[in-house]
């Protein structure tokens, strides 16, 4: 073929990708238009007054944005993969004006549970973002956080819910079968036993077949309801120390905004049992002295959290009050979990499943210029050791993909960020 032919082969061939790749979009928005059309039409069967279809007493706010959040179909991320239904069950009761400090985590259904123990323990405002990949997850998941909107009082007042599927796929009201059983939910413990039980033996990542957890998407869509406040951003398996809320709060108002960028690492730990879970340092060291608590992944990846430098931290007098201890410079592979503004660089959503997605954003971090400063009296904890035998059968070749994407990822930065002498 000659030269003049060949080019004009591939530009016809590259107005025929673009073009089929704008029908899809378009079958996507009108997709999702008359299915909201649908779902406003059935608005009135779930909502109707009829006896025993709407558990408990939820408001006329909060019925009024489940309608508006599912007939709107949602809205696609940047890659087209996924359709996002934000505010579920419309803001917080609670939610305020003032800067505060929100807590970020992200779900799928098998772990929705764990919501409950967080909840009790953080006692201000979350916002968590909900996989549910295909059509009868999304359905199960739509029913279970009006169930939540509606049976339970520390769910209405704090948390904001955000529903993530595929692009395909499409919230809709439950259907009546789904009802019945809904119906049978008369408290907000039956819910959180409900979904304890449907999330028991599943293991993290282990979606099923062409199904992959997209963290970092899902880590930016609970980031998005936190606009000017502070973000602690977490697994949803993990508790934060007693009391982290308020103490950061009166930290930041004494600092002010003065001072190069920086985030406030707090550090993070396992414990062998759950039964026990420390609140304060003081608790957290008794059982780290008995082999009860351990450095987070210390077995898996003890480099991954290094620079948090445990044995300082460990050894730092007691204080009442929360504070500075020291501030470290970010290396490769390190992967803090940290307070700060919620104007940080949001995090790349190309990473999915497990690997290199919480040392992305921390990279970009560094090259932006951050500093990492290291709380003394505040902690996390991690329900469970992580151990490899714990883990999904694809969790290596995951890992490996995911490496390959963060080489790539680290050039970018370059670009980025031209003027930084800082480099992952």
């Amino acid at each position: 073929m000659q030269g003049p032919a060949r080019c004009s082969f591939f530009k016809v061939l590259l107005w025929a990708l673009a073009l089929a790749a704008l029908l899809q979009l378009l079958y996507l928005s009108l997709l999702s238009g008359l299915h909201g059309r649908q779902q406003r039409s059935r608005y009135s069967e779930l909502f109707g007054g009829r006896r025993g279809e709407a558990p408990g007493r939820p408001s006329e706010q909060q019925k009024e944005q489940l309608k508006r959040a599912l007939a709107s179909g949602g809205r696609l991320d940047a890659s087209g993969q996924y359709r996002i239904y934000t505010d579920m069950l419309g803001p917080p009761e609670r939610a305020g004006r003032t800067p505060d400090l929100v807590l970020a985590t992200h779900t799928s259904l098998s772990n929705l549970h764990q919501l409950q123990e967080l909840l009790g323990r953080w006692q201000g405002p979350v916002s968590v973002a909900l996989f549910a990949p295909g059509p009868a997850e999304v359905r199960l998941a739509t029913l279970m956080l009006y169930a939540l909107g509606a049976l339970c009082g520390p769910v209405r007042q704090l948390v904001s819910a955000h529903l993530v599927c595929h692009s395909g796929d499409l919230a809709a009201f439950p259907e009546l079968e789904d009802r019945a059983e809904f119906a049978r939910l008369k408290a907000c413990g039956d819910v959180f036993a409900k979904l304890a039980r449907a999330g028991a033996g599943r293991r993290n990542y282990a979606l099923g077949a062409n199904a992959s957890y997209p963290n970092n998407l899902l880590r930016n869509v609970a980031r998005g309801a936190a606009t000017g406040h502070y973000t602690l951003v977490l697994d949803v398996d993990m508790l934060p120390s007693k009391g982290l809320r308020e103490a950061f709060l009166a930290l930041a108002a004494a600092l002010g905004a003065e001072g190069p960028p920086g985030v406030f690492v707090v550090p993070a730990f396992e414990i062998r049992h759950t039964r026990r879970l420390p609140g304060a340092k003081a608790e957290l060291l008794q059982l780290y002295q008995v082999g009860e608590i351990r450095p987070f992944y210390e077995e898996l990846c003890p480099r991954c959290q290094a620079p948090t430098n445990y044995s300082r931290w460990l050894n730092l007098p007691l204080g009442s009050s929360l504070n500075i201890a020291y501030t470290v410079e970010w290396r490769d592979p390190w992967e803090p979990f940290y307070i700060s503004a919620n104007s940080v660089p949001p995090y790349d959503e190309r990473f999915k499943q497990y690997g290199f997605n919480r040392i992305s954003q921390a990279c970009e971090l560094h090259v932006a210029g951050y500093s990492f400063s290291v709380l003394n009296n505040a902690f996390l904890v991690h329900k469970g050791f992580k151990v490899p035998s714990e883990f999904h059968a694809q969790k290596d070749a995951e890992n490996q993909r995911n490496k390959v994407l963060f080489r790539q990822f680290k050039q970018e930065l370059k670009l980025k960020y031209p003027g930084s002498p800082r480099r992952c």
